[in-house]
C-alpha cells in the first residue's frame, strides 16, 4: 500500500462514515502521534487507522469528539493492530475515554516469536525492504497546518501494518504461540494512564538516595519546575533537567555563582530561574525537621540461603529453556516472576496462580516443570 495515499479526516461527519467502514472490517491498523515532547500536557494530535485499502488520518485538534471510532476499536470482532501499543491504548482512554477489545501487537508478537530487533522500523525493512524515514518523530504534532511530508511520514506507520500482522500471526500459529499474544493484548487493553500523586520527589528517578534537607530541597526546586512549566506550556525537562536539580539538591549552592557551577545550568536559565531556585534552595534547607519529606522504604525482605539457591536453579533452567524456544529469557520468564516462583513453598498449581502477573500461557507452558526445577540437586 502506498504510505503517502491517505485522506485527513476533520469534520466529525466524515468520521462517522469512515466508523461505518472500519466497523465492516476483521482488522485494522492503528496508531498515534502526541506532543509529549513540546508542551506541558501532552495530547494526542493525530490518529493514523489503515483498512487493507484505505488510509486516514484523524485530526483530534479538528473535531469536538471521536465518539464514532470508539465503536470499531471496541469491537471484539475487529482485531485493532498496533506496534507498542502500551501508551497508545492509555491515550486513547485519557482524552477520549476509547477502549480497545481485541489486540495484536506487532512488536509483542516478535518478541514472542523470539526476534532481537522488533522496531517497527527494522522488521519492515526486514520483511518488505521498506525503508521507514523516523525523521519527524520528534516533531510538534500539535502544529497545522501538516506538512504532505509529515502525512506521509504519519501514515507510513499503520499502512504496512496489516501484511506485517499476517506474517507474524501465522508465525505464532505455526510455533503455538497465537494464545500467549491474544492473552498478552488482554493485558495491554487494560493499560491506563495513572494519575501522579504524593510529592514529585517520588516520581524523580535518583530521588531515594536523598534524605533530609536534601530531599526538602529536591521536592521545592520540582514544585517550582512544575509552575514553570505550565506557565510556559513546556516539557518540564525542557525547562530544568532532573539531573541539573538533583546536583542543586546535593550541593546547595549558596549563590548565583556557585549556581552557575552546576553541571547542565545554562546562563538562560540562571537568568530567568536563577532567583527562584535559590528561594527554593533556601525553602527546602530551612525546613523544620518535624517536616522534613521521607522517601518511603518497604522493608526489606531477608533473602534466605534456600530461596537463593532455587532462584539460582530456577535463572538456569531459564537459560536452557528460552535458548530452546529460542526467546529471550527476560520473555520466558522475566525476574520478577522468577523470584516470586522462588518463595513458594513447592510452585504447585495452586501456589502459581497466587502470583499476581504470572501469565497463563507461562502456566500452561512451564507451570508443570517447575516442582522438579527446584528440587534437582
Amino acid at each position: 500500500m502506498q504510505a503517502g495515499t491517505c485522506e485527513i479526516i476533520t469534520t466529525f461527519e466524515r468520521l462517522a462514515e469512515v466508523a461505518a467502514i472500519l466497523s465492516h472490517q476483521t482488522e485494522i491498523a492503528v496508531d498515534l502521534e502526541m506532543d509529549s515532547l513540546h508542551h506541558y500536557r501532552e495530547k494526542v494530535c493525530l490518529v493514523q487507522v489503515s483498512t487493507r485499502q484505505d488510509n486516514w488520518l484523524i485530526d483530534p485538534l479538528a473535531l469536538n469528539s471521536l465518539a464514532p471510532l470508539a465503536e470499531p476499536l471496541a469491537n471484539p470482532a475487529i482485531i485493532v493492530v498496533m506496534h507498542g501499543s502500551d501508551y497508545d491504548i492509555r491515550s486513547l482512554h485519557r482524552d477520549f475515554g476509547i477502549e480497545v477489545s481485541n489486540l495484536f501487537d506487532t512488536m509483542i508478537a516478535s518478541r514472542l516469536l523470539g526476534f532481537t530487533e522488533f522496531g517497527l522500523a527494522s522488521l519492515l525493512k526486514a520483511r518488505f525492504g521498506i525503508d521507514l524515514d523516523k525523521k519527524y518523530q520528534k516533531a510538534d504534532w500539535s502544529k497545522r497546518p501538516l506538512s504532505h511530508e509529515m502525512c506521509c511520514y504519519a501514515s507510513a506507520d499503520t499502512s504496512d501494518l496489516l501484511p506485517l500482522y499476517d506474517q507474524l500471526r501465522y508465525e505464532l500459529c505455526d510455533k503455538g504461540r497465537l494464545s500467549w499474544l491474544e492473552e498478552e493484548g488482554q493485558i495491554v487493553c487494560q493499560a491506563r494512564v495513572a494519575e501522579k500523586g504524593g510529592p514529585l520527589f517520588l516520581h524523580c528517578k535518583g530521588a531515594s538516595k536523598l534524605r533530609g534537607h536534601n530531599l526538602a530541597i529536591l521536592e521545592e526546586l520540582l514544585q517550582l519546575r512544575d509552575r514553570q512549566s505550565e506557565l510556559l506550556d513546556r516539557p518540564p525537562f525542557k525547562v530544568l533537567s532532573a539531573e541539573t536539580l538533583f546536583e542543586v539538591a546535593e550541593t546547595k549552592p549558596g549563590s548565583l555563582h556557585e549556581l552557575s557551577l552546576v553541571k547542565g545550568m545554562t546562563p538562560r536559565q540562571l537568568q530567568r530561574h536563577g532567583a527562584a531556585i535559590m528561594s527554593a534552595v533556601e525553602r527546602g534547607a530551612t525546613t523544620p525537621e518535624s517536616l522534613l519529606p521521607c522517601f518511603p522504604r518497604s522493608a526489606k525482605k531477608e533473602v534466605l540461603e534456600r530461596v537463593k539457591d532455587r532462584l539460582k536453579k530456577l535463572k538456569a533452567w531459564r537459560e536452557q529453556y528460552s535458548m530452546y524456544l529460542g526467546l529471550d529469557p527476560g520473555v520466558l520468564a522475566p525476574n520478577w516472576l522468577l523470584e516470586a516462583i522462588a518463595d513458594t513453598e513447592s510452585a504447585t498449581p495452586e501456589e502459581l496462580d497466587t502470583i499476581s502477573g504470572m501469565r497463563e500461557w507461562q502456566k500452561r507452558l512451564f507451570g508443570a516443570e517447575l516442582p522438579r526445577v527446584l528440587t534437582q540437586i
